[in-house]
Parts: C-alpha cells; structure tokens; sequence
C-alpha cells in the first residue's frame, strides 16, 4: 500500500498546498504594503522606496526569463543563490551591489511571510559575496591643493549658474554631504542659530544639520540672492535648481548634480589620473579624509558625515595615516 505524502512529510505538503494558493499578484500586493506601512517606519523617502521597486523590478525580470521560469511563492534557497550568481557572473556587480538586490529581495519574502503567504523566507540566509577589496581603496578623495585647483574652475561671472555650482561644490567638498541630500534640500531646509547657517539634510533614515562655515554660508547667500532677482523663494522650494532651457528652475536631479561635479572634475584634470578616478562621491571622502587630517576629532566628523558607526568613519583614519605613518619610513635605509 501506499504511503499518503501529506501524512509522511506533513510539512512539504502544506508548502505545496500554500504555494499553489498564492499568486505573484498576492505576493507584490504584499509588497507594495510593506514599503507603504514598514520602510523607514512609514515614513520612507520617496527615493527610497523608488529604490526598492527598481531592485525588486530585476528580480521579477529575472525570474521570468530564467531556464525555469521561476514561481515566486515558490522559489527556493537554490534559486535565490542561482540569481546571486547571475548578479556576479553576468551582471559583473560589485559585491555591495549584489548586497543590497539581495537585502530588498529577502525584505520582500518578509513581507510575504508576514502575511501568511509563504513559510520559509528562501533568500533568509543567502549572503552576498565578501568584498576582497580593501575597505579603505575605495576611498578616493582629493588633496587640499587639489580642492583648491577645482573651485579655481569655477567662472566669477556672478551668474546663477557660477554662484550655484560654487555652493554646491564647496559644501560637497568640504562638509561632506551625500549627493542625495542635497537633491531633497529645500530652502526651508535652511537652520539659522545666532549668526551660524546650516542645512537640514535627510539620507540614509536619519536627519541632520550640516553646520556651514562662514565663507561657505556666504556662498550659498550669493547663489539665493541671484535667485531671488529671477524668482520668488518660497520654503518649498529647491535649495539647488537645474539652470538651462529645460529644466531651469526645478529641482536638480542627482544625475545633474554628477554631471556638474564631474564637468568640473575633467577641467581641472582631477577626473582620471593613474591608479585613481574621483567621482561625486569623492568629495564627501574628501571632507572626511582632510578633516581627520587636520586634526578634528573622529566624533566630529562622524556627525558631520552622518555616520551611524563609527567604523565607517574610522575608515577616513586609516587613509589619512597610511602614507604618514608607513613603517618603513623609519627604517633609515637609503636606496640608492
């Protein structure tokens, strides 16, 4: 006789029996749930959840055109490692890419199996591939003669757009902000104590105020003040604006803000050089690197930087005393 499957493995077959109830619909209306209600306790940046649709869009994609055309309710540990390899293999991502398409696919089982609709999470445990990279390679930045030779760059035309990417720069390069916060900034994001500005930034969950210093302050007046001859400013609007036909007067986009910083990057020459290319993100390495190196206290620029842990700071510790405090420079042995 023979043997009844739902009384030998209980458990598979109230996998199947689940399984075949739920539908991918089910399953992405549980997730469109999820970034509503639970991402960054219901209050998620609207880049953010943008974000976590694109990478999740991928996922879907792919397993679509897999060998097997993957069922998402019943994907299995095999498939979510199967799909890591397709992100290292054929998509050639770097290992904290493939980390977070792998984080927004295991808060998408979440989400799934907090309503029921699947047991076992099967992206729970799969990790992604460790960085073989040393931490502190990435971090590429400029020297202080370097920043200087950038702003130099810049035309003193006193127009918008000269005043603008002055602001812009100077407070990248200096005071570190993420390239994102200063596409949300708005001018109502403007803090004034006493006589000292600043800039209330959001990024990464967490907001903060970025202290401006004086010259900085009055660079970002500068690029206001021309604004207000054009248009009226209210609290609602951009801090920074695109400037041209097209787009003038909205909100800059990020990828504007790339295009500003790296055009200013290839005229100075600082873009590519051997063993180093600088991006946007290099400023805010930048502020980090030159601020330790100047003697300002790891806490400090961990606040400045809006770093969560202070390991992440400590990274710009490691870069700034490298070269300085190599031991072979106490050897004492002359190379002829």
């Amino acid at each position: 006789m023979l043997a009844n499957p739902s009384s030998s493995n209980p458990r598979q077959a109230s996998d199947i029996e689940i399984t075949s109830l739920v539908t991918a619909s089910s399953l992405l209306s549980a997730w469109t749930e999820f970034l509503e209600l639970d991402v960054a306790a219901g209050d998620a940046a609207p880049d953010t959840a943008d974000t976590y649709r694109r990478q999740l869009r991928l996922f879907v994609s792919w397993c679509d055109r897999a060998d097997s055309q993957i069922n998402l309710a019943s994907a299995t540990k095999d498939d979510i490692k199967r799909y890591r390899r397709w992100l290292v293999e054929d998509r050639k991502l770097k290992p904290a890419t493939v980390a977070l398409k792998l984080s927004v696919v295991r808060r998408f089982y979440d989400a799934a199996a907090s309503k029921g609709l699947i047991l076992v999470n099967p992206a729970l445990s799969v990790k992604p591939p460790r960085e073989k990279r040393d931490a502190a390679e990435k971090v590429t930045y400029l020297e202080k003669s370097e920043v200087e030779k950038l702003l130099a760059t810049i035309k003193s035309d006193g127009s918008v757009k000269a005043l603008r990417d002055k602001a812009l720069l100077v407070i990248m390069a200096l005071e570190g902000p993420r390239t994102v916060e200063m596409h949300r900034a708005n001018i109502a994001d403007l803090v004034q104590q006493g006589n000292n500005l600043g800039i209330r930034v959001e990024g990464k969950g967490s907001i903060r105020i970025v202290p401006l210093t004086p010259e900085i302050a009055l660079a970002l007046m500068n690029y206001l003040e021309a604004r207000k001859a054009m248009e009226v400013l209210a609290p609602s609007s951009p801090l920074f604006v695109a400037v041209g036909y097209r787009a003038g007067g909205q909100r800059i986009s990020r990828r504007g803000i790339r295009k500003v910083v790296d055009g200013y990057l290839k005229e100075a020459g600082l873009k590519h050089s051997p063993g180093r290319t600088i991006s946007t993100h290099s400023l805010r390495h930048t502020a980090g690197t030159l601020a330790l190196r100047a003697g300002a206290e790891l806490r400090q620029v961990q606040d400045l930087l809006g770093h969560k842990d202070p390991r992440t700071t400590s990274i710009y510790t490691h870069v700034a005393e490298r070269w300085a405090n190599n031991p072979a420079l106490k050897l004492g042995i002359t190379i002829g």
